[in-house]
């Protein structure tokens, strides 16, 4: 039908033009950001699991950086424990050389200076062992070094109860270390290794104060034990660091298979396939041309009206 008040093609030709410059806005939007979902709008069940999955990987990554500042402080704290038994090492020498019928007194007291300086260098690497200003091995009797004033800060894995790492993007996903039975027991075993060792109350040793491990009668000979069980005490717990950090390298070698794959996942939801979008813009742009020229074909459809009024 012939109509001037209504040009059925013409209406066609716009409904048919908005469209297509709808999808090619779509298009455009996709290749320039490279993303399939740029609003709800485009894939509304596929935003929120993206958006899900995203957040996953991003708290993964803060995990993954927790594991490695954990090994590390485990390993500054094992560093000294090697230097502590090194110092103990010595200590055992000293006491097995002043036990010898050989050694004169004079001996004895020379080996005891030795004993007592290297006593006392126990308690600073005890007490003063840091990681980032946190105390790591001082029990709240050995957090000064010995000689100054006493202090009542537990290092981190002398607290009770231990210390607990965030190794995964949820709450449930922690895990304890809890140590403070074996720092229980060097303490107790340094303690026992010399007066001079300011582990077994607040109050450090006076200045000046000497011991008399090795110059007593059989002293010497006694504190070869102590020592051997001072050692056995410090490798305990430098056995149950290092197991520890291998835990820890297993979770984050664990945290970067799963934050790869997640990361994998999001980009099959998100990304632009530049391929077909590349295809549907071309497409859409043909389409806009025709309908273009089809519109302005339909326009004309009113003057066959007048050609009849002719």
């Amino acid at each position: 039908m012939l109509s001037l008040h209504t040009n059925s093609a013409s209406l066609a030709a716009e409904n048919a033009i908005s469209q297509t410059q709808m999808s090619l806005s779509t298009s455009q939007t996709r290749l320039s950001t490279g993303l399939r979902i740029n609003s709800s709008q485009d894939d509304a069940a596929g935003l929120q699991i993206a958006t899900r999955l995203k957040a996953q990987t991003s708290g993964m990554a803060v995990a993954m950086r927790n594991t490695q500042n954990s090994i590390s402080m485990m390993q500054t704290a094992d560093g000294a424990l090697q230097e502590t038994n090194n110092i103990l090492s010595r200590m055992k020498d000293l006491a097995t050389q002043a036990a010898d019928g050989s050694s004169t007194s004079t001996d004895q007291t020379a080996m005891q200076s030795e004993y007592d300086s290297l006593a006392k260098q126990l308690g600073n690497i005890m007490s003063n062992t840091t990681f980032g200003g946190t105390k790591l091995l001082a029990n709240a009797a050995t957090a000064s070094p010995t000689g100054s004033a006493a202090g009542t800060n537990t290092g981190t894995f002398a607290t009770t109860g231990g210390v607990t790492f965030q190794i995964g993007s949820s709450s449930s996903e922690t895990m304890n270390v809890d140590l403070t039975s074996q720092m229980s027991a060097l303490d107790t075993a340094l303690s026992a290794t010399s007066a001079l060792y300011n582990g077994g109350s607040e109050t450090s040793p006076a200045a000046g104060t000497v011991g008399t491990e090795l110059t007593a009668a059989g002293g010497a000979n006694a504190q070869i034990a102590n020592l051997s069980t001072a050692i056995d005490a410090v490798s305990t717990l430098r056995s149950a660091f290092g197991a520890n950090e291998n835990s820890l390298d297993h979770v984050y070698n664990n945290l970067q298979n799963i934050s790869t794959n997640t990361q994998a996942a999001t980009g099959r939801l998100e990304d632009t396939d530049f391929a077909a979008e590349s295809s549907n813009m071309t497409s859409n742009q043909m389409l806009l041309q025709a309908g273009t020229a089809m519109l302005k074909q339909s326009n004309s459809i009113s003057s066959l009206v007048i050609s009849l009024l002719q």
